[in-house]
C-alpha cells in the first residue's frame, strides 16, 4: 500500500545500521523496503496554478543527473512553457546537491505540484566527480528519485516498483559491497484533471545495469499497473527508460524488445523526436557515450508536435548528462 504524504519519514539510525550489516541477499532486501516507510511513499507538495489542463498540453521528460541546479533547470524549461514534467535522477537531501529538495525547488520556480517518490536510499556521497560538489561529509536524508511535476493538483498519484531484490545491493546482482543501495528502479504514476476528462502521466527509469530482457520485464510490470491504477484512461509514459544499455555495451536502442510490447499494449512512440539524448557532464564526462535512452510514448492521444531540449545552458554548461525530450500533445 502507497501512502501520500506530506513530507517523507528519514530513514533512522536502526535502519541504517541494518542496511550496513545485513546479508546482501533478495530475502534482507525486500524485509527492509517493507521497513522502510519512505520506500512505500509518495510525497505530495508544491502549489497548482491550474484547476484544469487544457486538452493540449507540452510535457517534457527529462533526466537531471541528481539536478545539481535546480534554478537553472527550471529556468532552462521555461521557454517550452510545459505544463508537466517528468523528472528522474532528482536528489532529496544528498550532500552532491548542497543537502537540498531539488523537486521541491523546480517545482516552484515553474509554479507547479508535484508527487516525488525515492528510488534508492544512498549512504555514500557518490563517485568522485560527485564528491567534488559536496561540501558536507554525509548525506542528510540520502534519497535519489523520480517526480510528476504539474500546472494543476493531482487527483491522486502511486508509486510503482519495478523490482524488489536489491538490483543495487544483493551480491547475486553484483552490487558494489562499498556502496550498498535500498531501493530499485520504479515510476511516479498521477491522475491530472483536464478539460476532456482524467489523464495518467508516468515518469519511469529503467535499469542501466542489465540488459533488454531486464527492461522488457520491468516495462510489463510498469504497464500492467498502470493499467490497474488508471483503467481505459488515456496515459503518457516518459523518461530514462536506458534503452541501449546493454552488457556488455554497444549503445544500440534498436536491441530493445520492450518497443514491441508497448506497440502490443496500443502505446504509441511517435511522441519522441528522432536523435540521441545523452551528451558529457559536470558528473559524467564520457564523449564515447552517445544514446538515446529518453522517450516519451502514449496512448490514446495525438500528438502535434515534438523535439530535444538540449541540455547546455546559455554559457554551454551541462545541466545534466541527458538533454530533454518534450511533446505537445492532444486528448
Amino acid at each position: 500500500m502507497i501512502s501520500l504524504l506530506d513530507t517523507l519519514p528519514p530513514v533512522t539510525d536502526s535502519q541504517r545500521n541494518t542496511l550496513l550489516s545485513a546479508p546482501r541477499t533478495a530475502d534482507a532486501h525486500r524485509a527492509m523496503m517493507a521497513d522502510v516507510l519512505a520506500m512505500n511513499a509518495v510525497q505530495i507538495g508544491g502549489t497548482a496554478t491550474q484547476k484544469t489542463l487544457p486538452s493540449e498540453i507540452t510535457v517534457a521528460a527529462w533526466n537531471v543527473e541528481r539536478c545539481l541546479f535546480p534554478a537553472a533547470t527550471a529556468a532552462h524549461l521555461m521557454p517550452l512553457a510545459p505544463d508537466v514534467v517528468l523528472l528522474s535522477e532528482v536528489d532529496h537531501g544528498m550532500a552532491r546537491t548542497g543537502q537540498r529538495h531539488t523537486t521541491e525547488e523546480v517545482a516552484a520556480a515553474l509554479g507547479m505540484s508535484y508527487a516525488y517518490g525515492v528510488e534508492f536510499f544512498e549512504i555514500g556521497l557518490g563517485g568522485p566527480t560527485e564528491r567534488h560538489f559536496c561540501k558536507d561529509n554525509a548525506n542528510a536524508l540520502g534519497w535519489h528519485g523520480n517526480a510528476v511535476l504539474s500546472k494543476v493538483p493531482l487527483s491522486k498519484g502511486t508509486l510503482i516498483r519495478l523490482d524488489d531484490h536489491g538490483h543495487w545491493f544483493s551480491e547475486e546482482s553484483g552490487a558494489d559491497p562499498e556502496q550498498p543501495r535500498l531501493g530499485g528502479r520504479m515510476a511516479i504514476a498521477a491522475v491530472l484533471p483536464t478539460d476532456a476528462g482524467e489523464i495518467c502521466v508516468v515518469s519511469t527509469h529503467l535499469e542501466s545495469n542489465s540488459g533488454a530482457a531486464h527492461r522488457l520485464a520491468q516495462f510489463e510490470i510498469l504497464l500492467d499497473a498502470i493499467d490497474e491504477f488508471a483503467p481505459g484512461m488515456p496515459v503518457l509514459i516518459g523518461g530514462d527508460l536506458n534503452t541501449g544499455n546493454h552488457i556488455p555495451p554497444n549503445f544500440d536502442h534498436r536491441d530493445e524488445t520492450l518497443f514491441e510490447l508497448g506497440e502490443a499494449r496500443g502505446y504509441d512512440w511517435g511522441f519522441t523526436a528522432e536523435g540521441m539524448t545523452t551528451r558529457p557532464s559536470l558528473i559524467t564526462p564520457h564523449p564515447e557515450r552517445v544514446m538515446k535512452l529518453d522517450w516519451i510514448a502514449a496512448r490514446d492521444m495525438r500528438c502535434l508536435d515534438k523535439g530535444v531540449l538540449s541540455s547546455l545552458d546559455a554559457n554551454d554548461r551541462p545541466l545534466a548528462d541527458h538533454d530533454c525530450v518534450w511533446a505537445r500533445v492532444a486528448f
